[in-house]
């Protein structure tokens, strides 16, 4: 690249594309190159790597499993918000708990959701915010399994402190039920309650790695994740999904994701939502 402050090849971003598919499943595209050159020319700075080179020798070698993790928290995207794709956590409140609350006896007062790639945590914080609105108060035994690879993404998930212009759009009910406000030098921050972080377990997670949980899961959010993935490893995830959900389980999707022609284990519902059917 020329007038760069680090060469950077073809061959160096063939590297670095066959280094992040090896070690989290991800396909960069042809036009990532200028964002994969801004997002590692921080790390080499920081590292004090002359060449791209030098660094993808060191990362290949295996001399720092820190520095992995630092390679593949620069390459992931976080974009993520409350509430994002609203038509899910609407499906969750009218449609699958009141489902789950049915019909379940007694004895199975058990829900289990899965919220694969959480990022800042948005996501698993807004399921919960559903679940202690629909659920009776007592009685039920709720958890949220929250998973991310990126290790910074998920210190900011599991402290559940906010900017108050992530959360202003939410109704002022929920603002008053489910957010402390901050004050003097905390002001214009905002805390989840106790009462959502309480049903949420965060854990990172590289999806094409062992699970050591074992499930089932009743809902699976894994949703604008696989979009980074070739088809032959989508197909593994949703298969490994599928084995790991409960029998009529529901797994949820991005706005650009689908599940045709990549798997025949669920059935579509709607728009981005799947049930398990094999």
């Amino acid at each position: 690249m020329a007038g760069a402050e680090f060469e950077f090849s073809d061959q160096d971003f063939q590297r670095v594309r066959r280094i992040i598919n090896q070690v989290a499943g991800i396909s960069l595209a042809d036009g990532k190159r200028e964002l994969v050159y801004s997002r590692l020319s921080r790390r080499l700075r920081q590292r004090g790597f002359r060449r791209f080179e030098d660094y993808c020798d060191f990362l290949e070698t295996g001399g720092d499993e820190t520095e992995l993790n630092e390679f593949v928290n620069a390459l992931t995207t976080n974009l993520t918000s409350f509430f994002r794709e609203s038509h899910h956590f609407e499906f969750l409140a009218k449609e699958l708990l009141p489902a789950l609350i049915r019909s379940r006896g007694l004895s199975n007062r058990r829900i289990r959701i899965w919220s694969a790639g959480c990022s800042t945590g948005e996501e698993p914080y807004s399921i919960a915010i559903v679940l202690r609105e629909v659920l009776p108060a007592t009685g039920w035994d709720v958890k949220i399994l929250a998973t991310d690879l990126d290790s910074n993404v998920l210190a900011t998930a599991e402290r559940g402190v906010y900017e108050w212009n992530r959360v202003k759009d939410l109704s002022e009910p929920r603002l008053r039920r489910w957010f402390q406000k901050g004050r003097n030098a905390q002001a214009g921050w905002v805390r989840v309650a106790p009462a959502l972080r309480d049903l949420i377990t965060f854990r990172q997670l590289n999806l094409m790695g062992d699970w050591p949980m074992r499930g089932p899961f009743d809902l699976i959010f894994c949703r604008n994740v696989v979009i980074y993935f070739d088809k032959p490893t989508q197909q593994i995830l949703f298969e490994r999904y599928a084995d790991i959900l409960a029998e009529r389980g529901h797994l949820f999707v991005g706005h650009s994701e689908s599940l045709f022609k990549v798997t025949e284990r669920f059935a579509p519902l709607g728009k981005t939502i799947y049930q398990r059917c094999l």
